[in-house]
């Protein structure tokens, strides 16, 4: 940076530089504040989320091992029921960062499967993996936000750190050295004006 040419044009331009660089850095830190505020909220929810599912897991598969054990394996009863088509995603931006946002449309439950075939055990293991389904879909909603907002956080501060540490401190070094070589060329000049005129004065 150094080997700018030391004129006032260039000492302009790389006053307009630093204080450009000053704002990106400062909008960098707002950002990633931000960012950080938006995750550490969806951490909360996520905890939550994860202690819910890890609770109706636990009862859905008790459900299914006892199902199995009065109807025996069900592998053929649960493949008349209906694939779900019903899950649709958008997006929301923070601070420029997608943030998917996933809607179910529920419809009723309907019996897919004969009646004469199943038991009460399998209507209660259907039911409980109905609500696994929902917890599912609101921890991908919360883990795919957490993972955005993890690199966006990343990156926003390798970019700041490196306008504070490298690109300002470069700048105004450069700045400095310029600065420093204009007064001292300015002073030259004044000694040579005033020995100039000193000499006329005694002529």
């Amino acid at each position: 940076m150094k080997t700018m040419i030391p004129t006032k044009g260039n000492l302009l331009q790389l006053k307009k530089s630093i204080t450009l660089a000053k704002t990106g850095y400062d909008l960098m830190d707002k950002k990633r504040v931000v960012l950080i505020r938006e995750m550490t909220l969806l951490l909360s929810k996520v905890r939550d989320v994860r202690k819910k599912i890890s609770t109706i897991f636990a009862k859905a598969y008790a459900a299914l091992q006892e199902a199995n054990i009065t109807l025996g394996v069900i592998t053929d009863i649960t493949k008349s029921i209906p694939i779900d088509n019903g899950i649709t995603m958008t997006y929301r931006s923070v601070m420029g960062v997608d943030i998917p946002k996933i809607y179910y449309h529920e419809v009723p439950v309907e019996l897919a499967y004969g009646i004469s075939s199943t038991n009460t055990k399998f209507d209660y293991a259907y039911q409980m993996f109905l609500e696994v389904r929902r917890f599912i879909l609101e921890l991908a909603e919360v883990d795919a936000a957490c993972y955005r907002l993890a690199n966006e956080i990343v990156k926003t501060q390798k970019r700041a750190n490196a306008l504070k540490n490298i690109v300002i401190p470069e700048y105004e070094s450069t700045f400095h050295y310029i600065q420093n070589v204009l007064e001292e060329k300015e002073r030259e000049e004044f000694v040579r004006s005033k020995v100039l005129k000193n000499r006329l004065q005694n002529r």
